[in-house]
């Protein structure tokens, strides 16, 4: 019986693992998949978004935004799709979107009226900007595993 257990013909990786604790392990390949998801859906939220931004800012002012959220939904859903296909080419598009992040996020808090939208500006670059720049920065610097 032993025997046959170590020579069991299922593949590496076929079994989910457990952790110390019992629980399931993420792997690369789940995580990244996760990763791609949460990139894509954030390049999907932004396209709608373009529009409202197009109709209700003043025409000098929405051609510099539009343009600006454009590339980073650009950015965002080409690294989520290529996560997503297990594509090693996701580090320049996520550097790319982490620096657009970036700079969206310190554009809105520096031209942002006080009161209510610089309270907008904060909750949007500490809620999705600033960790979503993040993430393109780690995936950007981490070169892909394979798995």
């Amino acid at each position: 019986m032993a025997l046959i257990a170590l020579n069991s013909p299922v593949k590496h990786g076929s079994y989910p693992r457990r952790g110390i604790s019992g629980g399931l392990v993420r792997t690369d390949a789940g995580r990244r998949r996760r990763q791609g998801r949460i990139l894509t859906g954030a390049g999907l939220i932004l396209l709608p978004w373009l529009g409202y931004l197009a109709g209700t800012l003043p025409p000098a002012e929405a051609v510099a935004w539009v343009a600006l959220d454009a590339l980073e939904a650009v950015a965002l859903l080409v690294t989520g799709t290529r996560l997503l296909r297990g594509d090693s080419r996701h580090r320049a598009p996520a550097a790319a979107a982490a620096i657009l992040l970036l700079a969206d996020a310190c554009l809105d808090l520096a031209t942002a009226a006080p009161g209510t939208e610089l309270a907008t500006a904060v909750a949007m670059a500490a809620g999705a900007e600033l960790p979503l720049a993040g993430l393109c920065a780690a995936l950007a610097t981490r070169p892909m595993r394979k798995s």
